[in-house]
């Protein structure tokens, strides 16, 4: 779901015709290409890859196609995997430009990290990201981690909170795998709420494992539309063990530059309800991103 760029520098050819035809190459989009970009944007490949994940797809679809409406010639290398997979490509610069979420990336590269609004953690990011990497401007949409419960569990319960877990016995915790590690997984919810689970690696059926009784709490992205559709009850996080996790573009510092404007554009449009109705149409309409991403650039008049 990810799109990823690659630049390597070419020597060019004594001879008038070798030159030509390096020239060829380079308008061509040759992902080999590293040398400067044209002012048209066409001389050089923009790689944008995006995880495992349909949401993420989606977004990494739009960049691509707002960057190839922009004169860029783009490669997308989707479905990477997690960030210890995708991170080492970007870092490297096989991969230019991402689909990132603030907070858990954060977290990722400061562990420690105290911020948990999205404008702390948006100045805390870009103060933790390794030389080379940068972010563009976040969006106002976020995808973030959220703690659900049914209704009839929250009602039976009295939740409104993930404090109000606390003391509710036995209660299992499903999720990603890489949740049992995560700062604000089952060590976070003890730490911070006194809120004891047992965790069970529910991946892609958290939320049917969820509706089935076989887990009490499940922790589902924030701009799932199965949050809606199963009318599942989101608990509040006062404490702010869950950091705000906005919509953010990763990229190379190199090209941060050159695709500011375009990706910076698509950022201010992407909103919260935006996302959901974006990810309706994957889940429920099953239409593809790329015809998604084409529809949502010509209704936001960015296509």
């Amino acid at each position: 779901m990810k799109i990823t760029r690659t630049r390597l520098s070419l020597a060019l050819a004594g001879t008038a015709v070798a030159a030509l035809a390096l020239a060829g190459c380079a308008s061509g989009g040759d992902p080999l290409d590293s040398g400067s970009t044209a002012e048209s944007g066409d001389s050089s490949t923009i790689v944008v890859g995006s995880q495992t994940y349909y949401s993420n797809e989606i977004i990494a679809e739009i960049y691509a196609q707002a960057l190839e409406g922009a004169g860029f010639t783009v490669e997308r290398k989707f479905n990477i995997g997690q960030r210890d997979a995708y991170l080492p490509s970007l870092e490297d610069g096989s991969v230019d430009l991402f689909p990132e979420y603030s907070g858990n990336l954060l977290q990722f590269f400061d562990p420690e990290a105290t911020a948990t609004t999205s404008d702390e953690v948006f100045a805390q990011l870009q103060e933790a990201l390794p030389e080379g990497l940068t972010v563009l401007d976040q969006s106002s949409a976020t995808d973030q981690d959220s703690y659900n419960v049914t209704a009839a569990f929250a009602e039976e319960n009295s939740l409104v909170s993930i404090a109000d877990l606390a003391g509710i016995s036995p209660l299992v915790l499903g999720g990603a795998p890489e949740l049992e590690t995560r700062p604000y997984g089952p060590t976070g919810l003890k730490d911070v709420y006194g809120v004891d689970v047992t965790f069970n690696p529910t991946a892609d059926t958290t939320v049917p494992e969820l509706v089935a009784g076989n887990i009490q709490v499940a922790n589902v992205y924030s701009a799932d539309p199965a949050i809606g559709i199963n009318d599942l009850v989101t608990l509040e996080d006062p404490d702010g063990l869950l950091l705000a996790s906005n919509v953010v573009p990763l990229v190379n510092a190199d090209i941060a530059d050159e695709i500011a404007d375009v990706i910076n554009a698509v950022s201010a449009a992407l909103t919260p309800e935006g996302l959901v109705a974006l990810n309706v149409e994957s889940t429920v309409d099953e239409r593809s991103s790329a015809d998604i991403a084409k529809d949502w650039l010509a209704a936001n008049d960015l296509g």
